[in-house]
């Protein structure tokens, strides 16, 4: 496999195996060419929450960091959203969607339970040549989509991938429950991955799960509904993302002081904190911008991305740390440069 790739899994009956790493091979190297952002325009502010929840402004922002959260309306396909996201990006790139070889969108909310939201995506970008598959994996999903993507660059399956994280939490949120409520929003962000001769690009990541856990954070078939126990959580979020990144810095063969941004899951500023700190990164490197979005789940880091580049914070060439935890759980971290070189190869 041409992507550094670390999954493991935690059972009570099993003894867990020594972890394999397959290095890259030399060659074409997979990048991040092109970022694109789309919202909802409705905004749910902390102030419309308060006119029908036991909440204030002091207390959510005080707990979640977050001032407002944006919300699909009930007839506003998640398909159209992730399509805005993923057209931005590929006019970033230089890329039209006739080039594009698959299409990866990691989504828990899809507009049908089946067919999935990529081959709608696909369709709506004008890319009928394309592969098209969805990928579950919560809040970490983005972070599986990119590994997968660039493995597919780098093995010469596919030359531009589109990775896509595209939610409508809205849409499975107790919006009566302040726990919750307060939390989750919608949007989708995509990248444009390509090879090219890079130094570092989509460097290796280090995923993981631990399905011993899935019952702190989860949604059930018939009910649909997010629910989590928050404090365990927090713990556990923070531990993982930090790990893994230590372990994903390691693997690239950088360290702390070498990161240039540090873009973790959106899901509260406490945790992006929390996590920062841990690893040693200055809160001046941290990419936040669940203030504005809220938790979007595996749209959270392309969006913070999108924020990132366009307010400064991020150029290209820097080195940035990726990092996500969701439910599963599952988690993973890498590192990777940001348009190490400004279009993608042929």
């Amino acid at each position: 496999m041409a992507a550094t790739v670390e999954t493991t899994a935690t059972t009570p009956h099993a003894a867990i195996r020594p972890r394999t790493t397959p290095r890259r091979r030399r060659g074409t190297t997979a990048g991040i060419f092109g970022i694109g952002a789309a919202l909802p325009d409705h905004v749910v502010t902390n102030a419309d929450l308060e006119q029908r929840l036991d909440t204030t402004d002091e207390w959510i922002v005080r707990r979640t960091g977050i001032r407002e959260r944006r919300h699909l309306a009930p007839d506003e396909p998640l398909a159209d959203l992730a399509a805005r996201a993923c057209l931005l990006a590929l006019d970033d790139a230089g890329r039209s969607g006739s080039e594009v070889d698959q299409v990866i969108v990691s989504t828990i909310t899809p507009d049908r339970v089946t067919p999935g939201l990529a081959p709608e995506v696909a369709r709506l970008i004008g890319a009928p040549q394309a592969s098209a598959v969805d990928v579950n994996a919560a809040c970490a999903g983005f972070l599986y989509a990119l590994d997968q993507a660039a493995a597919l660059v780098e093995s010469g399956r596919a030359s531009v991938v589109l990775v896509c994280g595209a939610e409508a939490l809205s849409r499975i949120t107790d919006h009566d429950d302040r726990s919750t409520a307060v939390i989750f929003g919608d949007g989708a962000g995509a990248v444009v991955v390509a090879g090219g001769e890079l130094e570092l690009g989509v460097g290796g990541f280090v995923l993981g799960a631990d399905g011993e856990q899935a019952d702190l954070l989860y949604a059930e078939r018939d009910e649909r509904m997010l629910r989590m126990e928050g404090s365990e959580v927090y713990r556990h979020a923070v531990r993982r993302m930090v790990g893994a990144s230590r372990e994903a810095l390691e693997r690239a063969g950088r360290t702390v002081d070498d990161i240039d941004v540090f873009v973790a899951h959106q899901a509260n500023a406490r945790i992006i904190d929390a996590a920062a700190t841990e690893l040693g990164v200055p809160r001046e490197k941290v990419a936040i911008n669940v203030d504005r979005t809220a938790n979007t789940s595996s749209a959270s880091i392309p969006l913070a991305l999108a924020q990132a580049e366009e307010d400064g914070l991020l150029k290209p060439g820097a080195t940035v740390a990726l990092a996500a935890f969701g439910a599963g759980f599952v988690w993973g971290a890498g590192i990777v440069s940001w348009k190490e070189r400004r279009q993608a190869c042929a």
